[in-house]
């Protein structure tokens, strides 16, 4: 489990098939073979972790259900994704509650300047589109946001120049995919509501 609160931002250094390697600055100290760890927004666990003199790297398998619901295929070395060490007993929940298990993958259809911040629109399927409500929580690419408005399949939300900074979404311009998931509690509300009598 994961709060949507990025720690770091990694770097895919290699991949074969479904293993992929990432660079991060987290020290293999901390890291733990078997633990998992969020990877823009996939919770994947780690098969093995070397040290390095700036941080550490390590491995992780995805298989092809994953891949079928995520930006995962698109992953090529040199791509820079969002971290996030999975949450401790006790720790703080800074964003909301992120389970690392993608629904789908959402489209930037805008951004723009809005303030110092940046507003972008996202477009997503329309199978999704219910679990998504204004001033509702999603992650995008594992980063915890309040939705701002929605209009059909497309909503909008801000993104604060911190969250810029410390994350990847600074480099996101329109026509890129994100990796989404819905609010858990926006998703066990809607499996009950199909069985109301």
């Amino acid at each position: 489990m994961f709060t949507g609160i990025i720690s770091d931002i990694g770097e895919v250094v290699a991949h074969e098939g479904g293993r992929f390697t990432i660079r991060t600055h987290y020290p293999a100290s901390s890291l733990e073979v078997g633990a998992s760890m969020g990877c823009d927004g996939c919770c994947l666990t780690m098969t093995t972790v070397q040290s390095e003199d700036q941080g550490s790297l390590f491995t992780v398998d995805t298989s092809n259900e994953t891949r079928s619901k995520t930006t995962i295929e698109d992953w090529q070395p040199g791509r820079r994704i969002n971290l996030e060490r999975s949450l401790q007993a006790g720790g703080e929940i800074g964003g909301h509650v992120v389970m690392g298990h993608v629904d789908g993958i959402a489209r930037i259809i805008d951004v723009k300047p809005d303030g110092e911040s940046l507003r972008f629109s996202f477009e997503v399927p329309d199978h999704l589109a219910p679990y998504v409500a204004p001033k509702g929580s999603v992650a995008l690419n594992g980063t915890s946001f309040t939705v701002n408005e929605v209009s059909d399949n497309r909503f909008g939300v801000n993104v604060i120049p911190h969250t810029l900074t410390v994350t990847t979404w600074g480099a996101k311009t329109p026509g890129q995919t994100v990796n989404l998931e819905v609010d858990l509690f926006a998703r066990y509300v809607a499996r009950l509501l199909e069985f109301r009598p």
